[in-house]
């Protein structure tokens, strides 16, 4: 009976306290002298910066699962010391993790125990998060992944990964470009106006793809905005007010680009890759020209597919790679040898992959496990994987990112998270090209025109959906389940033995409607609706 109004007073102190701090954040905004110096410095004390989480955030924590994942592996902090000191920190990350120190995403969000030899645990979310960050505001996962989550975030660490945007923007020549953003109600429209101000730049526009003011949100959609706003004025900065634009009516922001490339300036809109391609085939089939215009964008992979909707357009496009958990840890490179090559934010975050010969967990070789560096993270990562793998190489490239010290690559940046239906498994890497090339090059429409669906009944049994989007035009469904799994069963191994099982059991079903966004806007290749 108590919780709901625990909860109201609870978010309006969180409210409050954010309110107050923005006036301090906002009133001294980030120079790129400035943030060119902090980065150099954190380059420079990443082993000590390590070191120093580990102890307070860890070794100190008594919550903290890794504590033990270290003592069954042996290592003291003064063992972890001496390994740093020896191997340096990203040879010392791989020594932990051939010892076991270690997450998988089913370990980290809670699904599965770790298991490492006989010893078993059963780590809870909330002991991850990080004992001595500051909450400002809560954000929430899109729940691509499983249940949604909640994290806290301090307005110091979106600081800290302001010192690297405002150098990637400074790089790209784009501190004077009309900005705006186009997300749902929530917590990362804030983090994008909260990180902008915090660099001296005023989004010109704040465009959300669902109403706040929709009956059955919660108040707080509607309260956040207005206290982002009102700290705002405050601290004499200016937030524009939010307005509409659904996903399938998104012209309302081509005009306003094609306004501002009419006035000699260059738009900048902050979105998802699918939300982008499909405001670039809406803006292409109503005749607006949007050469010149650039996107970043974040929260999903971006296919060739998709890269080459937004180029026909005439736009151009950034990416930046990242999750809830951890905000951005890597932003595109301006040199680029593949559709999503980008530059590994080396100075906030350690990286190692378990490569072909670890033998010591299920993980693919080219999965990247992540650890954090900064004090104000939001949860601590020691080697923990978010269901990622991609290339990654120090192949030079001669653009301003690596002239700043970031010399990583990742390429191809891939989930390995998988769809299981009747014993038989695929992973959503094995399903893209089909969605996004061959599907609309036989039946018509465009990348983000498919999607699979896989819903469970009351009675737990599973069914999945092709769903194609209404605006594709007339079509047989049954050819189109046909040629679905036809592509997906291509070959003779493991996918054409699950083409014939789920032919015999009738298990796909070609639906007309729209694909399905996650809660947070995102349009999946794979979207899991269990009950």
């Amino acid at each position: 009976m108590m919780t709901a109004p625990l909860t109201t007073l609870a978010d309006a102190l969180t409210g409050l306290k954010f309110t107050l701090s923005l006036q301090r954040v906002f009133r001294r905004p980030l120079t790129p002298d400035r943030a060119l110096e902090i980065f150099r410095y954190r380059l420079e004390r990443r082993e000590a910066d390590f070191l120093a989480l580990a102890q307070r955030a860890i070794y100190s924590n008594p919550m903290s699962p890794y504590r033990e994942l270290l003592r069954l592996a042996g290592c003291e902090y003064g063992d972890l010391e001496g390994l740093v000191r020896r191997e340096g920190l990203d040879g010392a990350l791989l020594k932990l993790y051939r010892q076991g120190v270690y997450l998988t995403i089913d370990e980290f969000k809670g699904r599965e125990p770790a298991v490492r030899g006989s010893a078993s645990l059963h780590i809870l979310p909330s002991a991850l998060t990080n004992p001595n960050s500051v909450v400002h505001i809560m954000m929430q996962s899109s729940g691509s992944r499983g249940p949604r989550r909640t994290a806290p975030f301090d307005l110091a660490f979106i600081r800290d990964m302001g010192v690297d945007r405002l150098l990637v923007q400074a790089a790209r020549g784009g501190l004077d470009w009309a900005r705006a953003i186009w997300f749902t109600p929530g917590g990362t429209p804030l983090w994008y106006i909260i990180v902008c101000g915090m660099m001296g730049i005023r989004p010109e526009r704040w465009f959300s793809q669902v109403d706040p003011a929709a009956t059955g949100l919660d108040p707080r959609y509607r309260w956040s905005g207005r206290a982002l706003r009102w700290g705002s004025r405050l601290a004499g900065a200016w937030v524009p007010a939010v307005e509409y634009a659904p996903v399938d009516a998104p012209l309302t922001i081509a005009h306003w680009m094609r306004q501002c490339l009419a006035e000699g300036r260059t738009p900048q809109l902050d979105t998802y890759p699918s939300s982008a391609a499909r405001l670039c085939r809406a803006a292409q089939m109503a005749g607006i020209e949007l050469r010149g215009a650039q996107f970043e964008l974040a929260g999903e992979p971006v296919t060739d597919a998709l890269r080459a909707v937004i180029l026909a357009s005439g736009a151009e496009l950034t990416v930046a790679y990242g999750s809830m958990e951890t905000a951005a840890v890597a932003y595109s490179c301006y040199r680029p040898q593949a559709s999503d090559d980008s530059h590994f934010l080396s100075d906030n975050f350690g990286l190692v992959q378990p490569g072909p010969e670890s033998g010591v967990s299920d993980l693919p070789a080219t999965a990247l496990l992540v650890t954090t560096l900064r004090r104000t993270a939001p949860f601590i990562f020691l080697n923990v994987s978010m269901g990622d793998v991609a290339e990654v190489a120090a192949t030079p490239c001669g653009c301003p990112l690596e002239q700043l010290g970031l010399k990583t690559h990742l390429r191809n940046i891939r989930s390995f998270e998988k769809l299981t239906a009747f014993g038989m498994t695929f992973f959503d890497t094995d399903v893209i090209p089909i969605l996004e090339k061959h599907l609309p090059a036989r039946f018509g429409g465009g990348p983000t025109d498919y999607q699979v669906l896989e819903t469970q009944d009351a009675d737990g049994r599973t069914r999945i959906s092709l769903l194609v989007h209404p605006s594709v035009g007339p079509l047989d469904p049954d050819k189109v389940a046909d040629a679905f799994l036809k592509m997906l069963g291509d070959g003779r191994g493991a996918k054409r033995v699950m083409e014939l099982q789920w032919r015999l059991a009738g298990l796909l079903q070609v639906e007309r409607r729209p694909p399905l966004a996650t809660a947070s806007g995102k349009i999946l290749h794979l979207h899991q609706a269990r009950k």
